[in-house]
């Protein structure tokens, strides 16, 4: 097959998928990756994606935030290790922040019965999860409800957060890298995420390995302000080596 018309079906594949996997294409189409990685700095020359780490994203669909079921769907194995693997992070008693995400929510359904914490989250889907729990103490943070992500935003969970001290925050994000930080597509999503940081004593980021690199809009934490990353073991040694160089203790689920 001619470089050009592998190049086209991975264009076509984009249009489809929203996004390309070297690692995928490269089994695919029985080349080394790196000729992939050249075939998609070609498509990325031409306009058509945008490269990020482990592949690229469908310029077109880089405002395209999916909703909680389609997420939810998605590294759904690789969220159900991190979650198994933050479980560890969460301390017996004390104040513990709920992100809103889907690994998040897969965190407060592995959180124990009878558990001595108070809980905060804007997660309308955790909240449910943890609202039946006879010594869970529950804070719902108020404020608008974002329908693609079931958060809550806006002014009324800023004001709250501003006067909360919280021991461990666990937080999802819809990117990372070791240049831009911690990254989201909403700017009201991403106040709130700020002023979480700002609540919390101790930060875990919990994120599969594919999110790496996928700089979003809207930053809402350097690296430097996250204490502990929870991912998957397909984050590769480069990218582990980056986040060490911020002094954040990376753990591979």
């Amino acid at each position: 097959m001619y470089g050009a018309e592998r190049q086209q079906l991975l264009a076509q594949q984009a249009r489809s998928n929203g996004r390309l996997d070297v690692t995928a294409a490269s089994e695919e189409f029985g080349v080394a990756p790196e000729t992939i990685r050249r075939d998609l700095a070609a498509l990325e020359r031409q306009g058509l994606i945008r490269r990020v780490y482990g592949g690229a994203v469908l310029l077109e669909r880089l405002d395209f935030e999916p909703g909680v079921n389609q997420r939810d769907r998605t590294r759904a194995d690789e969220k159900d290790r991190i979650a198994r693997a933050a479980l560890d992070l969460v301390p017996q008693r004390g104040t513990v922040l709920l992100d809103a995400g889907t690994t998040t929510g897969r965190l407060a359904a592995l959180l124990p019965q009878g558990s001595e914490l108070t809980i905060v989250t804007n997660s309308l889907p955790a909240a449910s999860q943890l609202a039946g729990r006879n010594h869970a103490n529950l804070h719902v943070l108020g404020g608008r409800v974002r329908g693609t992500t079931l958060a809550t935003v806006e002014s009324w969970a800023l004001e709250v957060l501003a006067g909360l001290t919280v021991d461990v925050g666990f937080f999802g994000t819809n990117g990372f890298s070791a240049a831009r930080g911690c990254t989201t597509p909403d700017t009201a999503e991403s106040a709130v995420k700020s002023a979480m940081i700002r609540a919390c004593r101790r930060r875990v980021l919990l994120s599969d390995h594919s999110k790496y690199g996928d700089d979003q809009f809207a930053r809402f934490a350097a690296l430097e302000e996250i204490d502990v990353l929870v991912t998957d073991d397909g984050l590769d040694e480069q990218a582990v080596a980056e986040l060490n160089e911020a002094e954040i203790d990376v753990v591979l689920a």
